[in-house]
């Protein structure tokens, strides 16, 4: 795939094409630095119980091939831009150049540049470029991986990360010496092709001229027909010139030929049979031009297409009748191979635009997710989680313009090692804070074991269910002290819960007898005419309740709620009974104002009726503010209150309207 062509070799997937995920696990220390380049995520455990340990390990994404290009796109390691020789030889790799590529990528750092010393001794140097990129790659792969290496036994071993300081390579310093002398060689190289394209373009020069001197020349035909064959022929073995001359010095030899044919004074028959040759010369380039629409590669077509048009500038004229048609048949599939290429490449520079734009979306993303601010293990696992996931969409992502390739790849990169570093703070900030963790923990267990031995018992029982309170309130302690520190703990409470239940087990047939007792007295409630006592022989049969004592735990509940249903229903016989008192009096006053005269009746009436009234908004009011308790926490106790508030308005509503109504039949009555 071809690219705009720049002097700095770009760091990602224009190394080669991209690579399949790999699954790559590594266990991340809270207190390790974390290294350079994109780094590998920790996923913590989310069960309470395993929050206190350390990280274990997750998928990641490898990125090493793109940071070893990035790391190899030094000043001093430039390859400079591939010249056509170079081009050509890669265009045609084949099966045998792509093992060597692969063996390259398996040497260790002595032999690769055991390697490119003996490619240099060996080999031209426009011939060895691509396996140079390759060993200069697979080095920095190799020397990223173990400054990586040591980075983090200098931080495992109690360093600051911004301490580590790298011992200087002597491998990456014979590499540089090596392309320094790459690069020497290659730059000589590159000025002797300039030298002998200028020698070319002299000896050009001088063929035309020779070319001239032959229409003004006195030779016979033979020998002068002969002559210009020689100089048509030194003409094509003489090399490529300056690129800036190749269009001029083109049409000035091809009008020195065509004056040739035009004024020199030779034999129609050598004419002829020249013009005819050349005739068949460009249909068969005609025909090879058109051939290459059929090439499945739009590059190598377009490559093959140039050599071509230079054949063509070569051969000498043709027949008058047959220029144009020619021209035009070879110019017509010049121009269909061009567009073809010129399609190609618009395609694939959109196809980078696009890959640019969405290589930015995820740039943005992970800027986004490491200016969140986040406060739990939890919430770092999730965000490490969103980060692998985007670094595994931006593997699946095509090239970016050559352009802006490195750039925005070190956006991502960068982005990235924020998040992480970030995370890597987050951690070692959670590390100090579990080694407190541990010292109150450990201050908790030491208080549990002065108690343990304790007789006191409710005092004792408080004192160590605060203790468990506190316990919970503290955060995590590191894995390898939560287990130890928990069962301390657990041991020196389970050992005073042990000597209490032992003490109490005693109380347990007390606590049947107790049970005997309230089940009779039930009973006798049960029996009672509560009518005869009133609230008396209630507050009597409470006190009587009152005065036994516990009964076994298990039974405690159903017991509980038969005495509150036989007390509630004792209360409810008194208030029926209190009622039908309370509407006998009505009945009575209800008579008594009727005989005062009716106004006195009527005002009674306009009160109980504004009553109600009050009574209504009272219970509106009542019910809607349910609907606030309900959405508070430990509300159930308020609104159990609050139903009973308009229970009790509801009733005494019902009890006031029907006192209305009372007075209602009163009147119509009298006005009977």
């Amino acid at each position: 795939m071809a690219t705009e062509k720049t002097n700095i070799p770009v760091p990602e997937e224009q190394v080669g094409p991209a690579e399949d995920v790999k699954n790559v696990t590594e266990r991340e220390e809270s207190a390790a630095a974390r290294p350079a380049g994109i780094p590998v995520a920790a996923e913590e455990e989310s069960a309470p119980a395993k929050e206190e340990g350390a990280d274990t390990a997750t998928e990641t994404v490898n990125f090493t091939e793109e940071d070893a290009a990035l790391d190899a796109a030094q000043p001093e390691l430039d390859m400079g831009e591939a010249t056509d020789e170079e081009r050509a030889q890669e265009e045609c790799a084949d099966a045998e150049t792509a093992r060597t590529l692969e063996d390259i990528a398996r040497l260790d750092k002595p032999r690769l540049i055991e390697l490119f010393a003996t490619l240099l001794r060996t080999k031209p140097v426009q011939q060895i470029r691509r396996e140079a990129e390759a060993i200069k790659v697979a080095f920095y792969k190799l020397h990223r991986a173990e400054y990586e290496q040591r980075r983090r036994e200098f931080a495992e071993a109690g360093g600051a990360a911004e301490d580590f300081a790298p011992q200087p390579d002597t491998d990456e310093a014979r590499l540089k010496e090596l392309f320094a002398e790459y690069r020497k060689r290659r730059a000589e190289y590159l000025a002797n092709i300039e030298k002998e394209k200028e020698e070319n373009l002299r000896t050009k020069l001088h063929i035309i001229e020779e070319l001239k001197e032959l229409v003004n020349g006195n030779e016979t035909v033979n020998s002068t027909f002969n002559a210009f064959r020689d100089l048509q022929q030194r003409w094509r073995d003489t090399g490529i010139v300056p690129q800036a001359n190749v269009k001029e010095l083109w049409e000035t030899y091809n009008l020195h030929v065509e004056n040739f044919y035009n004024y020199i004074k030779i034999n129609k028959e050598l004419r002829d049979l020249d013009l005819r040759r050349n005739y068949e010369s460009k249909v068969q380039l005609c025909e090879a031009a058109e051939a290459l629409m059929l090439e499945p590669s739009v590059v190598t077509a377009f490559r093959k297409l140039q050599d071509l048009h230079d054949r063509w500038r070569e051969t000498g004229p043709v027949a008058n009748e047959y220029k144009e048609t020619l021209w035009e048949r070879f110019k017509e599939a010049s121009t269909r191979i061009n567009k073809q290429h010129q399609e190609h490449f618009e395609k694939l520079k959109e196809e980078q635009r696009h890959n640019l734009e969405l290589k930015t979306e995820l740039c943005i993303k992970v800027e986004e997710l490491s200016s969140e601010i986040l406060t739990t293990r939890k919430e770092w696992s999730k965000a490490s989680e969103r980060l692998i996931e985007i670094q595994k969409v931006w593997k699946t992502i095509g090239f970016a313009p050559q352009k802006d390739n490195a750039r925005i790849y070190e956006r991502f990169r960068n982005a990235c090692d924020r998040f992480f570093e970030q995370k890597r703070e987050y951690y070692e900030q959670l590390k100090s804070e579990m080694d407190t963790n541990l010292q109150l923990k450990t201050e908790i267990c030491e208080q549990a074991e002065s108690l343990q031995e304790s007789e006191q018992w409710k005092k004792t029982t408080d004192e160590l269910i605060a203790l468990q309170k506190r316990w919970k309130e503290i955060g995590p302690v590191s894995r390898r002290h939560s287990d130890a520190v928990w069962k301390r703990f657990r041991t020196a409470c389970d050992r005073f819960f042990e000597r209490k239940t032992a003490h109490f087990s005693g109380v347990d047939a007390q606590h049947e007898e107790n049970l005997k007792a309230k089940l009779a007295l039930l009973e006798e409630m049960e029996a009672a005419d509560i009518a005869t006592g009133g609230f008396e022989r209630i507050k009597e049969f409470q006190r009587r309740w009152n005065e036994i004592g516990f009964v076994p735990l298990k039974q405690k509940d159903e017991v509980q709620k038969r005495y509150r249903a036989v007390v509630d229903g004792m209360f409810a016989t008194l208030r029926g009974g209190e009622r039908e008192r309370s509407m006998d009096r009505f009945r009575s006053k209800v008579s008594d104002l009727r005989s005062s005269g009716d106004k006195r009746l009527r005002f009674e009436r306009d009160r109980l009726y504004n009553k109600v009234k009050q009574l209504e908004s009272d219970i509106a009011t009542l019910e809607n503010n349910i609907g606030f308790f309900s959405r508070s926490r430990n509300a159930e106790a308020m609104i159990h209150e609050v139903e009973a508030k308009i229970a009790k308005a509801k009733q005494e509503m019902a009890d006031t309207i029907e006192k209305i109504k009372l007075i209602d039949s009163q009147q119509e009555q009298g006005d009977k």
